[in-house]
């Protein structure tokens, strides 16, 4: 693959095929994405889903490392791998159904935003792990939550 060959594949990867160009909330829409993702994952066992993630969560860190360079920009808005991989971790704990995804869906956004407590520092890291490590938290919170609903058998 040549150099610009490269380039390109990072930029589709990062904007989410094109996701992170949206005019408008380019996270939201790169979080949509995720959803579409996690629905491909639906028959898989919670095993290879585990796999997945990790995977997910790495390639979002070179990924987005990556991206940071050809934009010129730290942690530039069109990248959403983050926002992708992110609501990956927060499915993780729970089964892939409708009802989970659109409250994984608002969970993530919410803290995603808000970044509480440590989430907010951890875009102090260097390169991708600056972009990717506040959304991976981000899921861990909103995983959480999904995951104590359903043991209190609220979801």
């Amino acid at each position: 693959m040549t150099a610009a060959g490269k380039d390109q594949f990072i930029k589709i990867l990062a904007t989410g095929f094109g996701a992170g160009l949206s005019p408008v909330a380019p996270g939201t829409a790169g979080t949509l994405v995720g959803v579409l993702i996690c629905l491909l994952c639906y028959p898989m066992p919670w095993v290879f889903r585990l796999l997945f993630v990790i995977a997910i969560s790495v390639l979002s860190i070179y990924v987005a490392g990556q991206a940071e360079t050809l934009y010129g920009k730290t942690d530039d808005q069109r990248i959403v791998i983050d926002e992708i991989a992110g609501l990956q971790v927060a499915m993780l704990p729970v089964a892939i159904t409708g009802l989970h995804l659109c409250l994984a869906f608002v969970l993530f956004r919410i803290f995603d935003i808000w970044k509480p407590f440590p989430l907010e520092h951890f875009q102090k890291f260097h390169g991708g792990w600056g972009v990717v490590a506040d959304d991976l938290g981000a899921g861990v919170y909103a995983g959480l939550i999904l995951f104590l609903l359903t043991l209190a058998g609220v979801l």
